[in-house]
């Protein structure tokens, strides 16, 4: 079904047409995906470590994390509209990317400096309040910057594949394989706890051994993201939208929100609602309850492997430390099968169908976490938790569960793009706002998460087992509705094997 304004909005909805992009071109454009990924890592496997550190109880940890899914709400749906829209010399969706990864470097500079931020307007003792509010500032900007970026390079992803279906899942598994490379380099780095060795100023009376290194891994991050966005930019040549092709809406079909060429940006999100097919608004559905899954891990996996398996605490001796970073070097092996599922990725949705391929990988993410409850079973009735370390058969049950987690995440990077990609394309919707559409089943979901995961720990005695069981079923679900709901094209069907 086709949006009846769709032919007035063509024009500004997709750039010209161009001859089909070599895979190399899509390659450097995707590389982008790794310099944001890479911070994405520090910050998903140092951060909530971190907030604890300054003080912040662990029932509270979460909120600090709402800023994420908040801005995306907004942030991403309104920068996809924008870039759209776009008659930028430079482009339409690059100079989005290059704000955004200029406010990427501001952002994690904030936040490796919010101890001594802190400490320069009186922080004393344990409680950190300067340092919390300012790491808080910090971490809402990363946020509205990864928001900011990730939307428009996705989208400029979309725009050079076109109607080319196969290759827009092939440009969505090279976005994912870049962001698996990102992970690897971004827990590798804040698996290391000699960075404070290497970049001796980062250690200050303010900022002790951990602060330095998360500082130095963040300056790092800022090296690596400058290289991957000139690398993506400069690969993707865009054609600037001709100002007079904004104007094209405005026909003798009479007044109304959709005839004035500065169109109300809600008006054209949520009045796109009402011509998505039931097909769009199931992967919708998948999207939401897959990240009720995945949300609560991205929250609390380092947590979990400092408290759960190494029965540590923040700020109370070296085994809390110890297992952040061995659950960060579990997230490293992580995106290595993270990798190795994308480079795999095409050819899995070509043979099985994206929605059997998603419906799977959700239903093995489920029982992944129902093995990490059960490894914290097994924890606690070994009875070794603040005598010793853990076993080495728990910590490797541990890495063994975060590697397999991998695959799922694989599959959620990309294939709910690819999916939204090929059939927005027929409503005549600009992709960055489509993108930033799906970005709304991404964020609501974290809201509720965020909001709700610290007191349902509670309520339960404390600790992650709680959120991974609500994750657990979350995903179980999504598996079977992604299975039974998501129809194949004819091109996703099972073909003999050659």
């Amino acid at each position: 079904m086709v949006i009846p304004e769709a032919d007035r909005h063509r024009a500004r909805a997709r750039p010209p047409v161009q001859a089909r992009v070599s895979l190399r071109k899509l390659l450097r454009v995707s590389s982008v995906a790794c310099g944001i990924q890479f911070g994405w890592a520090l910050q998903l496997s140092l951060l909530t470590p971190y907030v604890q550190e300054l003080g912040i109880p662990h029932a509270w940890a979460s909120v600090i994390w709402l800023c994420g899914p908040l801005s995306g709400l907004f942030v991403q749906p309104l920068v996809g509209h924008m870039s759209d829209r776009c008659t930028s010399r430079f482009g339409r969706r690059r100079p989005f990317i290059v704000v955004g990864a200029l406010s990427i470097t501001v952002a994690v500079l904030i936040i490796g400096y919010s101890a001594d931020i802190g400490s320069l307007i009186g922080d004393r003792g344990t409680v950190k309040p300067g340092a919390i509010a300012t790491f808080v500032v910090g971490f809402w900007i990363l946020d509205v910057a990864n928001n900011m970026t990730q939307g428009p390079c996705r989208a400029l992803l979309a725009d050079l594949t076109g109607k080319d279906h196969r290759r827009t899942r092939v440009a969505n598994a090279y976005f994912s394989l870049f962001m698996a490379v990102g992970n690897v380099l971004g827990y590798a780095t804040g698996s290391y706890s000699g960075w404070f060795k290497i970049f001796p100023l980062t250690l200050t009376s303010a900022c002790n051994v951990n602060c330095a290194n998360l500082k130095s891994a963040f300056l790092l991050d800022i090296v690596f993201i400058a290289i991957t966005t000139y690398l993506s930019i400069s690969a993707a040549q865009e054609s600037p939208l001709d100002p007079t092709d904004r104007s094209a809406n405005i026909t003798e079909e009479g007044p109304g929100p959709s005839s004035h060429t500065e169109e109300a940006f809600l008006w054209e999100l949520f009045g796109a609602f009402r011509y998505f097919s039931a097909s769009i608004w199931v992967i919708f559905f998948v999207t939401a309850l897959t990240w009720i899954g995945w949300f609560p891990f991205l929250l609390f996996d380092t947590d979990w492997m400092g408290r759960e398996i190494y029965g540590g605490k923040p700020n109370e001796g070296q085994n809390y430390s110890t297992g952040v970073r061995m659950g960060a070097l579990g997230l490293m092996l992580n995106s290595v099968v993270l990798g190795i599922t994308s480079v795999l990725m095409e050819k899995l949705c070509r043979y099985w169908g994206a929605g059997f391929v998603w419906g799977v990988s959700n239903i093995l993410m489920s029982l992944c976490f129902l093995a990490m409850l059960v490894v914290t079973f097994v924890a606690k009735r070994i009875d070794y938790i603040g005598h010793k370390l853990p076993p080495d058969v728990i910590v490797v049950a541990a890495l063994v569960i975060f590697a397999i987690l991998g695959i799922p995440l694989a599959i959620t990077y990309s294939v709910p793009y690819a999916l939204i990609s090929t059939r927005i394309e027929s409503l005549g919707l600009g992709q960055g706002l489509s993108m930033g559409v799906l970005n709304l089943a991404i964020v609501i979901p974290q809201v509720v998460v965020s909001l709700g995961s610290g007191p349902w720990d509670q309520l339960f005695g404390g600790g992650n087992s709680p959120a991974f069981a609500v994750a657990a079923v979350a995903a179980f679900a999504s598996g079977l509705v992604a299975i039974l709901a998501i129809p194949r094209s004819r091109a996703q069907k099972p073909r003999a094997l050659t």
